[in-house]
């Protein structure tokens, strides 16, 4: 269920005054939100190096805010490198994370000037023959994402057991493997998912050395997975952090760390506002229809399993069943139902909250209905809207 807040009519002035200039939908993306998510994350990870995974919302104004901060980038296909190719970044500061690859993907990322790549199997492995003069692997393992809403161990990952024979193997091909990666499951409430991939990967790496002729192996990539409050709270960021910082310790000191960090990045930057543009009364259930939905900016409901934050302004006491209804022609297009709210009217403005992440990027055309229109609060390097989510 959606947690839904009403506010005073006067505060939806900010609000009234983007929807008169840009009209409606929106997404609005605050640039200077997602700087100090990064800050925070940095400071709660010191010594970490993250690269934000693009797939969350790939947004050039976006890219640009975390390039200047000196974040790198999480690549996932040549679509995501031709976005990251209008900004001013080096592509050492990249990541090509996908497990699975064409041939035409690993070359569209070496022309890129991406060489690190990660792969789960002798089969993917097997792909960077051509190209083992210019690239390093990371091998990702599989481990349990107990307390996570999505496990992304499940379609990806090699386990911890075949490591030696993958390390055997890469000295075989003569393809270099420079170091280990895991993701701990999407939007991870309990930092143990972590603690314990970091820990088998620390034994892992302490042990590399017999399989790599001496050399042992040097980066190990914790993924992301650091969540964010929607409906229910969750831990700040630093106390998340404190069992995965303890954890680090475990590894050989020469080892570098680095993240892929989406969601706790993009979520809190980005806010959505639509309006009511047609309310019906259905069997004693007031209905409210918005111009964006399920399949617009709340497809997150669908393919990311969120219940988004939202607030309606009103000055009315009384309330009164109803449903919040996406745009288009599909009966599955329902944001919330059976919830209680104020008397609404044509135009009247609903705002979703912590929709930065898989949304946007999720979003579709279905009808030809038209997908919010970006508006971008404080610009990296620029003057312009600057007020604050």
């Amino acid at each position: 269920m959606n947690a839904i807040t009403i506010a005073p009519v006067s505060s939806a002035a900010q609000w009234r005054s983007l929807v008169a200039d840009f009209g409606s939908p929106l997404m609005v993306i605050d640039c200077a939100r997602m700087l100090q998510q990064y800050q925070q994350l940095c400071e709660a990870l010191p010594g970490v190096k993250h690269y934000f995974a693009i797939k969350a919302l790939p947004h050039l104004s976006v890219l640009q805010t975390l390039a200047q901060a000196g974040a790198g980038f999480d690549l996932a296909s040549s679509g995501e490198i031709n976005l990251l190719r209008q900004v001013a970044v080096s592509p050492r500061q990249t990541l090509y994370t996908h497990p699975i690859k064409r041939d035409s993907d690993i070359r569209s990322a070496l022309r890129f000037g991406c060489t690190t790549f990660v792969v789960d199997s002798p089969q993917e492995m097997e792909k960077f023959l051509p190209y083992r003069q210019r690239v390093a692997l990371l091998l990702r393992l599989s481990f349990p994402n107990p307390s996570s809403s999505i496990n992304l161990s499940r379609k990806f990952g090699c386990s911890p057991k075949q490591v030696p024979l993958l390390l055997k193997l890469s000295q075989r091909m003569g393809v270099t493997v420079k170091g280990l990666s895991f993701h701990a499951g999407s939007q991870c409430t309990n930092p143990d998912n972590h603690v314990c991939a970091i820990l088998t990967c620390a034994g892992l790496m302490h042990d590399s050395a017999r399989y790599l002729n001496g050399r042992g192996l040097g980066v190990l990539n914790i993924g992301g997975g650091f969540p964010v409050s929607y409906i229910d709270e969750v831990p700040s960021i630093h106390a998340f952090c404190s069992k995965i910082r303890t954890a680090l310790t475990a590894l050989p000191d020469h080892v570098q760390v680095i993240s892929e960090p989406g969601r706790y990045l993009a979520a809190p930057a980005a806010t959505s506002v639509s309006s009511v543009m047609g309310i019906a009364l259905r069997q004693g259930c007031c209905w409210y229809y918005l111009d964006d939905g399920l399949y617009g900016s709340f497809s997150g409901q669908l393919y990311d399993y969120r219940r988004y934050p939202l607030t309606v302004f009103s000055d009315q006491r009384e309330r009164e069943s109803a449903v919040l209804s996406g745009p288009t022609c599909d009966s599955i297009d329902v944001i919330a139902e059976d919830i209680q709210l104020p008397r609404l009217a044509m135009g009247d403005l609903v705002i979703g909250h912590q929709m930065g992440a898989y949304t946007i990027a999720s979003a579709t055309d279905f009808n030809l209905f038209p997908r919010a229109r970006d508006v971008v609060l404080n610009p990296p390097g620029e003057t312009g809207i600057n007020f604050s989510l």
